[in-house]
């Protein structure tokens, strides 16, 4: 998988009489921002966005298949990746309100033969991603075993004998492993597997006919295949078993459905408000459960990503102005994220600024000096800024160097990504801009 199974905007406040207008000028800008990354090729897939359960933007682009010149089209399905997890964090919030258990049980009460390492664990770390258990897509066995069928409990028990990465609750590091475990205990709980008991309380009640837990041999009808980018061009992506994801990262939907999925949910038709509330609210990071929870310029952004061999999606959720934007690829890459935080932006009536349309300005090396150092964006990653003659270069931990172009004396972008580095003028400190979200950084000693 591609940035395994992962790592959150819309609405303008317009006068009744000018609304259509207004709409109409945000539906082409909207266009012109999308067809950049379309041209570029970095996005193929489908894109929705809602404001008040009404449909603004509601497209597809490029190709579901292109060995078959089969285009996208809105009901395309495409796999979710980490987008599942909402739909985890959700079945375990509705089996609390059923009083089949409860967020804060420690996990050894639904599996009592796990590891002693794990007995501090609760239902919550795993939901927020704070147990300590070591994340089963980033280990070094994990590109040859994920072609196989397995079941959860054999991917968990791979996990027994390792050392938790920190002690529950202390830290939170995104972890697959901890929805898998989630995913045996709603299955250990309902008495029902995981395709059904999602299948039984979410999609057919909320008439999500497009939706499931997706497969390498069923038949399923409008699926997209997916894809990676080469040097060459696109190519097929790799292969991984689906009984490998399970609840971290299986579900395959469509646009369509994932409105209908947003308005239920925080409609309080899947679970309460109380539920909601709680699945919301952030612990660590920004993350909650299932989702992350964060302020994107003062509006509260309810989203998550995802990323699984051939497919990236976004899809975020604005609770004051009642908004989604949903973006769903078949081609690798992180333009679903960035795409999702520029539509918002311009449905919330902001300026977004193309990276071909940014104009680079010349800065003396002395002033390019001063932002020398490392920044410390979170307790595993460090931006690390070097001057090597008269550019200076980012390098985020464990990437390669990009060189970063100034737009003002404080204001840096990327051209391979759609990115900004704001730094404070003594360059004690500096903001990636990023996906709509901003995300400060002091520089370390």
């Amino acid at each position: 998988m591609v940035m395994p199974f992962k790592t959150i905007r819309i609405a303008a406040i317009l006068l009744f009489f000018t609304a259509s207008i207004a709409f109409s000028q945000d539906t082409a800008r909207m266009e012109q921002v999308i067809q950049s990354h379309v041209k570029a090729g970095t996005f193929m897939g489908t894109v929705l966005v809602a404001k008040d359960g009404a449909v603004v933007l509601d497209k597809a682009y490029g190709m579901a298949n292109l060995e078959l010149d089969v285009p996208n089209t809105p009901a395309t399905k495409f796999r979710l990746g980490s987008i599942t997890k909402q739909f985890t964090a959700a079945a375990i919030l509705l089996l609390e309100e059923r009083g089949k258990l409860k967020v804060d049980d420690r996990t050894k009460t639904y599996m009592p033969d796990q590891p002693m390492a794990w007995d501090r664990i609760t239902i919550y770390n795993l939901l927020t991603h704070t147990s300590g258990i070591a994340n089963f897509t980033a280990l070094p066995s994990y590109n040859s075993a994920k072609g196989a069928a397995t079941t959860v409990d054999g991917t968990i028990a791979t996990l027994r004998d390792r050392v938790l990465d920190f002690g529950p609750g202390e830290q939170m590091s995104y972890s697959n492993s901890g929805y898998l475990v989630l995913g045996s205990i709603i299955e250990k709980v309902s008495g029902q597997s995981y395709e059904k008991f999602l299948a039984d309380n979410f999609f057919t009640p909320l008439g999500m006919t497009d939706t499931g837990y997706d497969s390498n041999t069923a038949i399923i009808k409008r699926r997209a295949s997916g894809y990676v980018r080469t040097g060459a061009g696109y190519a097929n992506a790799g292969y991984v078993h689906m009984s490998v994801p399970h609840a971290a990262g299986a579900l395959y939907s469509t646009t369509g459905d994932l409105l209908k999925w947003e308005q239920a949910l925080f409609g309080g038709k899947v679970i309460s408000k109380a539920s909601v509330d709680r699945m919301i609210t952030p612990f660590k990071n920004d993350y909650a459960l299932g989702v992350a929870s964060t302020l994107d310029k003062g509006r509260r952004a309810i989203s998550h990503g995802g990323g699984i061999d051939g497919f990236n999606t976004y899809m975020s959720y604005y609770p004051d102005s009642r908004t989604v934007v949903i973006v769903l690829s078949n081609v690798n890459g992180n333009v679903p994220g960035t795409l999702a935080g520029q539509l918002a932006a311009l449905m919330h009536g902001d300026a977004v600024t193309l990276t071909s349309e940014r104009v680079e300005v010349k800065l003396p090396a002395a002033t390019l000096s001063k932002y020398v150092g490392a920044y410390q964006l979170a307790p595993a990653a460090i931006m690390t800024i070097t001057l090597e003659g008269e550019q200076l270069m980012a390098q985020l931990t464990g990437q390669g160097k990009l060189q970063i172009f100034p737009s003002s004396e404080t204001m840096f972008f990327l051209k391979v990504v759609d990115a900004q580095l704001e730094f404070a003028a003594d360059g004690s400190s500096l903001v990636l801009h990023q996906n709509g979200r901003a995300q400060k950084a002091a520089r370390k000693p």
